[in-house]
């Protein structure tokens, strides 16, 4: 089973190995069994395969999720000394491994490591009666991994250990057809190292900046820029906290989270519309931005193709740049903590981030902030 993604204009390739796509994202939390459950009800994934006991993984599970070209990991351990456990407790459920598809694991994880990559683990193959799957791991900011996987020979549904599992429910799709990217928090002052990882590392592209008078409210700000490999399959902003009058989100998530990690997770869909409606019926939560915002909103972003009124009354907002609009909207944190959420994206020629809506999406976030004693 390949995933592949579809995404944003590519760019000049000067990737130090070619990225395929994104291969999984795995996410490390305290029950694996209830998460991928919401994920199914919530969300609309399907199961497709299972890790655990019954397969002879006699530490941990592993429940596999897939949308269209988006595929989860969900995974927890059974034991307080393992990985996993050690994981969760420090930083709650969140996102540990981010994996990109390649084509030599080998050789891709050596070019990494030549160009000063850090070793999460080395290159080692897994195999059954399906094929074989190699994988090797190196190191992003906090404990965030991005484990390569080349998967050329096999032919089995996800990888060798798991077996193939379906949902017990008939979940209905909700559109989400693809990552469009995944955002990092990093402590202040550590944006541009990262930044320089990937593109020492990696060879990606440095595709935009924001500064804090980008990026700021009356109370907090922060810093951001954007990379993304040749094919613009793969982008990852990286977010650092600005010096605002208050506490700012990444400063919040910072805190919570224990460290650097990912803080949200962008999904594209072809019908913003329908998925939102079905995702609020689902009893996903979204941020609010006050109906002021659509008041004078066509005369910032021109003519669109859909009904104000239909995206004011699901609160979805709308920006434009040189190569068309984007309609985006984000939930709220999908655990206790206030750290993971995702953006839901529809793209019509856009490839920017929403640049527009930066005001009205911190303001919303800092509302937030401020009933959880946060800001």
């Amino acid at each position: 089973m390949q995933i592949l993604q579809s995404t944003a204009k590519p760019q000049n390739n000067t990737d130090t190995f070619e990225i395929l796509g994104t291969d999984f994202i795995e996410f490390y939390v305290g029950n694996a069994k209830q998460a991928a459950h919401f994920y199914q009800t919530a969300f609309g994934f399907q199961l497709v395969a299972y890790k655990g006991p019954e397969t002879g993984s006699k530490d941990y599970c592993s429940y596999v999720l897939q949308q269209d070209k988006i595929r989860f990991v969900i995974s927890s351990a059974f034991r307080p000394d393992h990985e996993i456990s050690h994981h969760v407790h420090q930083h709650g459920d969140g996102v540990k491994v981010l994996a990109l598809w390649v084509n030599d694991t080998v050789d891709s994880f050596n070019k990494a490591i030549e160009r000063g990559a850090e070793i999460a683990f080395d290159p080692y193959t897994i195999q059954d009666d399906q094929g074989s799957v190699v994988l090797a791991g190196i190191k992003t900011y906090g404990d965030t991994v991005h484990t390569l996987v080349e998967r050329k020979n096999y032919r089995g549904t996800f990888m060798p250990g798991f077996k193939p599992m379906a949902s017990l429910m008939d979940n209905l799709s909700t559109g989400l057809k693809y990552v469009d990217h995944c955002v990092g928090n990093v402590e202040i002052g550590q944006m541009n190292r990262w930044v320089k990882f990937y593109q020492e590392v990696l060879g990606f592209k440095l595709l935009i900046t924001f500064d804090d008078k980008d990026i700021s409210t009356k109370y907090t700000a922060l810093m951001s820029k954007v990379v993304s490999n040749g094919t613009g399959y793969i982008k990852f902003p990286i977010n650092e906290p600005a010096q605002g009058l208050k506490k700012s989100q990444i400063d919040e998530y910072l805190e919570f989270y224990n460290g650097p990690g990912v803080q949200h997770i962008a999904i594209a869909t072809d019908d913003i519309l329908k998925t939102v409606g079905q995702l609020r019926s689902n009893g996903i939560d979204f941020l609010y931005v006050p109906e002021t915002y659509y008041e004078d909103v066509i005369e910032r972003v021109g003519k669109i193709d859909e009904n104000l009124e239909d995206l004011k009354k699901l609160n979805i907002l709308i920006d434009r740049d040189e190569d068309g609009y984007l309609l985006q909207i984000f939930t709220k944190p999908l655990q206790d903590r206030p750290t993971v959420f995702f953006e839901i994206i529809q793209r019509k020629g856009a490839t920017s981030f929403g640049k527009g809506n930066f005001k009205a999406l911190f303001e919303a976030i800092e509302r937030e902030q401020e009933i959880r004693g946060n800001l």
